[in-house]
């Protein structure tokens, strides 16, 4: 494959505005979208930023929204030196279609070759809408990405997850979805210069309205953010079993997570499910109740710091990968754990 050393500044509503120093930015320049919400940055977002920092080349941050000045700025403590960011009332409301005009803008000021999402429903859409604006590549489900000879790969599953596969871009501009939970966000302090970029709204981005913002009320971390998961799986029995996984989960200061099979059969919700068609998580300690460790849900936890598994079938797949295992029944391991936990803490 052959790719563009430059790409040439692309026509849009208003005047391309001219990067920092006046000139295009190499074929490995990077532009990692920074989705926010409630004034920060998810941490999704932010462990995309990390991985493209890590790879190096020229990365860059941008943030879309409104009076999101200080959201940006705060970037700069992830180790990005250059954010671009769209400030405008437009933005307010988290909808696609704006985002898709205002990246448009932003590829065209700063010349970025490669456009990095971490997954998010909101993402996703936009990442579609941008490929099809910029006739540009996109790559989904990535789970990790190089740049070899200024050239952008990445690596995503295929075949049920069963198999890992290079892939690659034929134009100039390239697109990646990155799995969520792939990486881990880095804090390592700095402060980054903030770029406003202008952009003129296409007139058919502005058709669509919201008129309401529902939010899921849920108390403690979403596990996507949490450090600790407990995860419940079919060996819990019952819908009432994940009482165990709640309880354990409330002494450490975690999450509860599970399996789609748990999920599929109606006794968690499907925001919890951990693997393949859910959510990759990488949490610092994973705990799994009664979950057998099929290969479509250790895909998604396989990155955690350290994994527990609990099960009473020693020849459960999850003791080949987790770090510890107890062998017993997990109705009388879970509370007793919880109790020590507990009683730890005072």
């Amino acid at each position: 494959m052959a790719f563009g050393k430059e790409v040439a500044l692309s026509e849009h509503d208003g005047n391309p505005v001219p990067p920092p120093g006046g000139r295009l930015k190499p074929a490995t320049s990077t532009l990692a979208f920074l989705e926010h919400h409630d004034g920060v940055i998810q941490k999704g977002s932010l462990g995309v930023l990390a991985r493209a920092l890590a790879v190096g080349g020229d990365v860059s941050g941008v943030v879309v929204g409104y009076n999101v000045a200080d959201v940006a700025a705060s970037a700069g403590a992830y180790g990005v030196s250059t954010v671009y960011v769209v400030d405008a009332p437009e933005f307010e409301a988290p909808l696609p279609q704006p985002r898709v005009d205002a990246l448009e803008a932003v590829v065209a000021a700063s010349g970025a070759s490669n456009i990095l999402f971490a997954a998010s429903v909101l993402s996703a859409d936009i990442a579609a809408g941008l490929s099809a604006r910029l006739d540009a590549g996109l790559n989904w489900d990535v789970t990790d990405f190089a740049i070899e000879g200024g050239e952008l790969t990445a690596r995503r599953p295929a075949l049920g997850d069963t198999v890992l596969v290079t892939v690659g871009w034929t134009s100039a501009v390239r697109i990646a979805l990155v799995r969520s939970g792939a990486f881990e966000a880095v804090e390592t302090g700095g402060t980054a210069s903030v770029h406003p970029v202008p952009v003129t709204l296409k007139e058919f981005s502005t058709a669509a309205q919201m008129v309401e913002q529902a939010r899921e009320q849920a108390s403690g971390p979403s596990i996507e953010d949490a450090d600790v998961i407990v995860a419940g799986g079919r060996g819990l029995g019952a819908p009432e079993g994940f009482k165990l996984a709640e309880e354990l989960a409330a002494a450490l200061g975690g999450a509860v997570a599970a399996t789609r099979a748990v999920v599929d059969a109606g006794w968690y919700p499907y925001s919890t499910q951990v693997g393949q068609t859910g959510k990759s998580v990488t949490p610092k300690l994973y705990i799994a109740l009664g979950i057998s460790g099929a290969i479509q849900h250790k895909v998604g936890m396989q990155n955690s710091g350290a994994i527990v598994a609990i099960n009473k079938d020693p020849n459960a797949p999850i003791f080949d990968f987790a770090d510890f295992g107890v062998v017993g029944d997990l109705n009388q391991v879970a509370p007793k754990l919880a109790e020590l936990v507990r009683a730890h803490k005072g």
